[in-house]
Order: C-alpha cells, then sequence, then structure tokens
C-alpha cells in the first residue's frame, strides 16, 4: 500500500480513536489515538519526502552534503 494512503488511513484512525476515548472518558484510548495521528502524519511526510527525493535527487543530495558538512564543523 501507498505510503500516503496508509498514513492518511492512521491518521483517520487515529481520530476517530481519540473521539470514542473523550466520549467514554478513556485517557489510554485517547493518548493512543493522539499517538495514531501523529504516526499518520510522520509516514504522510516521509512519503512526500521520498517523493521529491526520487523527483530531484540532485538536490537531495546537495541539501545532504550541506547538512553534514555543516554537522562535522559544529562537532570538530
Amino acid at each position: 500500500m501507498d505510503d500516503r494512503v496508509e498514513g492518511t488511513a492512521r491518521e483517520f484512525g487515529g481520530r476517530v480513536q481519540e473521539a470514542a476515548g473523550n466520549i467514554t472518558g478513556d485517557a489510554k484510548t485517547q493518548a493512543q489515538g493522539l499517538y495514531n495521528q501523529a504516526s499518520g502524519q510522520a509516514q504522510q511526510a516521509a512519503a512526500q519526502f521520498s517523493d521529491v527525493v526520487k523527483a530531484q535527487p540532485v538536490v537531495a543530495s546537495l541539501v545532504a552534503l550541506a547538512i553534514g558538512y555543516v554537522l562535522g564543523r559544529l562537532t570538530a
């Protein structure tokens, strides 16, 4: 399954789970719902980032090189 679709489904499921926790007053279900929402959003962001890297590999490589250089300079 595509990561974007799976992330969207996980986020929606988390919203439903959080709402069910709100209705029943179950804090654990609410927390699990919030976790699933965040997890779904992260999965969507990772899929979007992957698409950008595939579309523009040279730019992505240059950005990664620049980040590596800056981190190397900061830790040296």
